[in-house]
């Protein structure tokens, strides 16, 4: 953080002194009231110490206010600057009749399709429906080279506020105004939506508790002081308050969870709430989707395979009717390959058969098939090897042996087979042969996997294909398992039972169809490149849409989990070593007893309850920078890292004040008023 940006919250600080905001941290508030009081008993009994102790208690105060301001300030540094990307645009809007109407960006509403150029900006979020086009997202991911948007296939979601580079196409608008994936970035990042998480809370209560003991504890030494003769000042007992309770952590902690939100947008990783972030720090099995996720999604036809007696000719001519109307980047590369497959009139032949009223079948994972039925009575079927011959058997027809070899081949290459069958009315069920669609493992996974397993965690990869093509891209990604032919159903179904072991599970996938398992899991990362269903359902996105971008993910969720028990280990074990410093201190003349556990050989009470004040303070700033940046985190087991947070920042917490105060009381005691 630059030191511009240092200074600029320095104001903020003092804005936080309101109460209604400073009630929200409990043992902070507490030192607020303690500031209060002292400062009107230094107003009517002013004295050196009394005026002291009051200054460094309102420090403590802003310094408090200070780490919490300069962890949003990032955050609203990345806000303008995702600020000065969102545009106020014009759109035009396509109207029923094919006729377009110039209307606001801001006037569009769900549903609502547009037409988009070459140099315009995309006025809001939705998929593309018609067309393809290459985006510049620069503005959104930092990346500056631009992206290829398409209709169909599960790279058809399109962000409002990047602009179109070439081509035109129809985006289908899928968020209202206001609530865009834009507007909702720049409110996380600026802490607007931040909400204190499960284990936040849970930190929260104890802080309480153990204010409440302690205040508890001071208001019984008062009678105990009085009786032994030696009764203790106000300002005294609230100084001893606030150096017992945990401030340093209270102070730090809405500053950690920020910089942990913070940490993630670092990355290019929107976390729609913390809770997902702390989850992500837990996972122990990740599930990923194939296609666009750990392979680069645009699969394309490469060869044509006939199975019996049909020919080339047959084969290319009923993939080609079948997947004319097919939108998907698949169903557009058969139509190229099995074109040249065909002559002129043949091609004709096959687009004035589907002109004529013919019947197309989506695909649907239900069925894992799509086709068309012909005015003719004749039907074609292309899909799924079992969904295929399934369609077959019901057709009275026998699978030719001859097909299975076809399909292993193609599965052991590591392609997708699609089986392509015709019906010819109440003729016979034929099948013509196989469409070998081949896919591409992203770069890097293989390495990136094996960092998952060091960290504990299983990966799983989910795809529509079949077992053997599935085993082909598992091996050589290098996922641990995987799970083959799996419907929407399947994958919920694989998430509940990791769930029913107690574990967490992450979920990371792009198309519509991982919606559902998306929302079900504990960290659901959805794709940028994805549609908007699956960004919607999931609670983070990864602007790269890189599948590994996990590793970053978790080891930033165990970063925030551990930099919050760090502190706090390190800020309890602060209060064990002031208590050695005040209390000898406070009552030694009275209990000589007590000179055995004075080690540390104050000035003064005085200038020992001082020190130990300054030093509550100072220490808040000197962790800042480890609140924002957070505790290192290194793959090793949970015992191993317990015991190195134990010795660094338990067995440092009791050293640190012991140094820190008798270095503070050398330097005060010369003061007047101190002796």
């Amino acid at each position: 953080m630059n030191r511009h940006t240092l200074v600029a919250t320095i104001p903020q600080a003092f804005v936080k002194l309101d109460p209604r905001h400073l009630f929200r941290s409990p043992v902070i508030f507490v030192v607020w009231v303690g500031s209060l009081c002292t400062t009107v008993l230094s107003v009517l009994h002013p004295s050196t110490f009394a005026i002291s102790i009051t200054v460094w208690l309102w420090i403590t105060v802003l310094f408090a206010n200070y780490a919490e301001a300069v962890a949003e300030g990032r955050g609203k540094a990345q806000a303008a600057t995702l600020r000065k990307a969102r545009k106020e645009t014009v759109a035009r809007r396509l109207l029923p009749d094919g006729s377009t109407e110039t209307v606001a960006g801001s006037g569009l509403r769900i549903g609502d399709r547009v037409i988009v150029e070459a140099g315009e900006v995309i006025p809001g979020d939705g998929d593309v429906v018609d067309g393809v086009a290459t985006v510049d997202e620069s503005a959104i991911t930092g990346e500056s080279a631009p992206v290829i948007r398409e209709s169909g296939g599960d790279r058809c979601a399109v962000t409002g506020g990047t602009t179109v580079l070439s081509d035109r196409i129809v985006v289908q608008v899928a968020t209202k105004p206001g609530e865009t994936f834009l507007d909702r970035m720049i409110s996380l990042v600026e802490g607007a939506s931040r909400q204190k998480t499960p284990n936040e809370i849970a930190l929260n209560i104890l802080l309480v508790v153990l204010t409440l003991i302690f205040l508890v504890t001071v208001m019984a030494i008062q009678p105990l002081a009085a009786y032994s003769g030696r009764e203790q000042s106000i300002i005294v007992l609230v100084a001893l308050l606030v150096c017992l309770i945990p401030t340093t952590i209270g102070a730090l902690l809405s500053a950690i969870g920020i910089a942990g939100m913070d940490r993630l947008v670092q990355h290019n990783v929107l976390a729609m709430s913390g809770r997902s972030v702390e989850a992500a720090g837990d996972v122990s099995t990740l599930l990923l989707d194939k296609t666009g996720t750990i392979t680069l999604g645009n699969r394309h036809a490469t060869e044509i395979v006939t199975v019996g007696r049909a020919t080339n000719t047959e084969l290319a001519h009923a993939a080609y009717l079948a997947s004319l109307a097919d939108g998907t980047p698949e169903g557009r590369s058969i139509v190229d390959l099995t074109r040249t497959h065909l002559s002129d009139q043949d091609a004709v032949s096959a687009e004035r058969l589907t002109a004529e009223g013919a019947q197309f079948i989506d695909f649907s994972a239900a069925t894992r098939m799509s086709g068309v039925d012909l005015p003719s009575g004749v039907q074609i079927r292309k899909g799924a090897t079992t969904s295929v011959s399934q369609w077959v058997l019901e057709g009275g027809a026998r699978v030719p042996a001859a097909l299975q070899q076809v399909v292993d081949h193609i599965g052991q290459s590591g392609g997708t087979p699609l089986v392509v069958a015709r019906r010819d009315g109440d003729g016979p069920t034929v099948v013509l042969g196989v469409v070998h669609l081949k896919d591409v493992v992203k770069q890097g996974m293989r390495k990136r996997f094996r960092e998952l397993r060091a960290m504990g965690i299983r990966t799983v990869m989910i795809t529509g294909d079949n077992p053997l093509t599935a085993a082909a891209i598992a091996k050589e990604a290098g996922v641990d398992d995987f799970l083959a032919e799996a419907t929407p159903e399947d994958k919920m179904a694989l998430i509940k039972k990791e769930q029913e072991g107690g574990r967490l599970v992450a979920m990371m996938g792009d198309g519509t169809n991982d919606a559902p398992a998306l929302a079900q899991a504990d960290v659901g990362v959805a794709m940028n490149t994805g549609t908007s269903a699956a960004k919607e359902a999931g609670n983070m996105v990864d602007l790269d849409s890189d599948p590994t971008k996990l590793i970053e993910v978790v080891a930033i969720g165990k970063q925030l989990l551990i930099t919050r028990g760090a502190l706090t280990t390190f800020s309890i074990a602060n209060d064990v070593a002031k208590y050695f410093a005040i209390i000898p201190a406070m009552f030694l003349a009275v209990f000589p007893g007590l000179n055995s556990i004075n080690v540390m050989r104050l000035h003064s009470p005085q200038s020992a309850m001082l020190s130990a004040v300054i030093f509550n303070a100072l220490i808040i700033v000197a962790l800042i920078p480890l609140a924002l940046k957070g505790v290192r985190y290194r793959p090793v087991g949970a015992g191993a890292m317990l015991r190195r947070n134990l010795l660094i920042y338990g067995l440092g917490g009791v050293i640190a004040p012991f140094v820190g105060i008798k270095l503070i009381d050398l330097f005060i005691s010369h003061l007047p008023g101190l002796g």
